[in-house]
């Protein structure tokens, strides 16, 4: 941005635009005299419409600042100099496309009115000892905080319920975060929201919150110095904290197959009816002829594992056949290993299973590759039931009898949730589940012994 000064000189005030969309006016004031440094008087503006006409009436008023400590006359008033000064706010948005409605037309910059008795950020500052900038900074996750004083005020965040006034962001996307990328999983979630947000003429992006971990960074302050419309967590456990401070700074969270019940029983969520499927996977089994039937699970920390395997054990024990301890493993993950290890286990016992439920297609797959190593033919010799229905599943050698997951539809219906909250609008309901499909190949048939 032109700074304003004459050609020649020495610009001794500066506009600069900040990340947020505010802008920052800084003039020179000459050198400190005791720490020989110089010196700058500095102002923030928040965005806005008029924004540049008050940063020009700030920079000339600072500029009149310094020369009368240098005991010169004020510059020349300008037009400019008539603006009103702009109110300050500590907690700046700059103006961007709001969301969209359904049609395609945007909505506007929608701004959600402070209650009576909501703490406001200045209060937060004063209770945490802090600037009002100090408390802006942590909300939109930039650096130049200490630890110490981050953790302080993102606890009086949480404790007094704080949430930023205004739900329009800076940038018009829709994050996706998933945690491990699944390239099976993540393609088919991201192309559901891709099919909603890009209809809204939102961008989608998307971060992978373990490998971030991993290399010692927080995801969630990354994102909120993105600031994204909206957040989309796939396969994620969110902590309290990390759920408020998004809350906090009113970036709207659906969660895609939530991990685990707290405390994520208030963010919106989208599932499939992992129940029902490992039922009629089982029941399947079953219907031809199967009576030792082994289950490998996925880790049974994960909502989704744990209602798949209560599923097919509520089936077994219907039939009278039950899941005894010895035909029963857990995975440490969804994970062809997975299958591959507890594959062999089972497939050594004596007498050893007919058929195999698997927790997802990947631990199948690895089934597979157990049942080839032991000489054992699918399906003749071993039945193999997956879940998610991958695109691999048709393409192994036999194609794979597998309960098929919405992982496309599951995706547009957390992007639709979370533009609705985008746009300051309620949920008809804050819960969807959408039906799984069991999808009969050619790795399962009748039982051999039967």
């Amino acid at each position: 941005m032109p700074d304003g000064s004459t050609p020649g000189r020495r610009a001794r005030g500066e506009i600069e635009e900040l990340p947020s969309g505010s802008l920052r006016v800084r003039v020179y004031a000459g050198i400190d005299p005791v720490s020989k440094r110089r010196r700058y008087l500095t102002e923030t503006v928040p965005a806005g419409p008029v924004a540049a006409r008050h940063a020009e009436s700030v920079r000339s008023r600072l500029l009149d600042t310094v020369r009368r400590q240098l005991g010169r006359p004020p510059a020349a008033r300008t037009p400019a100099d008539d603006v009103p000064p702009a109110p300050v706010d500590p907690t700046p948005a700059a103006s961007v496309p709001a969301p969209t409605t359904p049609t395609g037309r945007a909505t506007g910059p929608q701004r959600r009115s402070r209650r009576r008795g909501e703490p406001t950020l200045t209060t937060i500052a004063r209770l945490a000892d802090v600037s009002a900038p100090t408390v802006s900074k942590v909300l939109n996750g930039r650096s130049g905080v200490a630890a110490e004083t981050r953790a302080r005020v993102e606890a009086l965040l949480r404790e007094h319920g704080y949430r930023r006034p205004e739900l329009g962001t800076p940038h018009a996307s829709v994050e996706v975060v998933f945690y491990g990328m699944q390239s099976n999983l993540a393609v088919m979630i991201m192309q559901g929201v891709q099919q909603v947000a890009g209809a809204h003429r939102f961008a989608v992006g998307f971060t992978d919150a373990r490998r971030q971990v991993s290399e010692g960074r927080f995801w969630a302050r990354d994102l909120l110095a993105r600031r994204p419309t909206g957040v989309i967590a796939v396969h994620l456990g969110f902590t309290s904290e990390q759920h408020a401070l998004l809350a906090a700074s009113a970036i709207p969270l659906v969660v895609l197959d939530p991990t685990g019940e707290p405390p994520l029983h208030a963010v919106p969520s989208v599932t499939s009816t992992n129940w029902s499927g490992g039922f009629e996977a089982a029941r399947h089994l079953l219907d031809l002829g199967h009576h030792r039937i082994g289950v490998i699970s996925g880790p049974t920390e994960r909502l989704c594992a744990k209602a798949r395997l209560d599923g097919a054990r509520a089936a077994l024990e219907a039939a009278g056949v039950g899941l005894p301890a010895r035909r029963l493993r857990h995975g440490h993950w969804f994970s062809f290993e997975d299958g591959l290890n507890h594959g062999q286990e089972l497939l050594r016992q004596d007498p050893p299973p007919t058929a195999i439920v698997c927790g997802n297609d990947l631990q199948a797959l690895g089934v597979y590759e157990a049942a080839r190593l032991a000489g054992r033919r699918i399906p003749r010799d071993l039945s193999v039931v997956g879940f998610d229905d991958i695109p691999y599943t048709m393409f192994c050698g036999p194609p794979m009898t597998s309960v098929r997951q919405p992982l496309a539809e599951m995706g547009a219906a957390a992007a639709r949730m979370v533009l609705t909250l985008a746009a300051g609008k309620s949920l008809a309901q804050t819960r969807v589940e959408l039906a799984t499909t069991l999808v009969v190949r050619d790795s399962t048939a009748v039982a051999y012994d039967r």
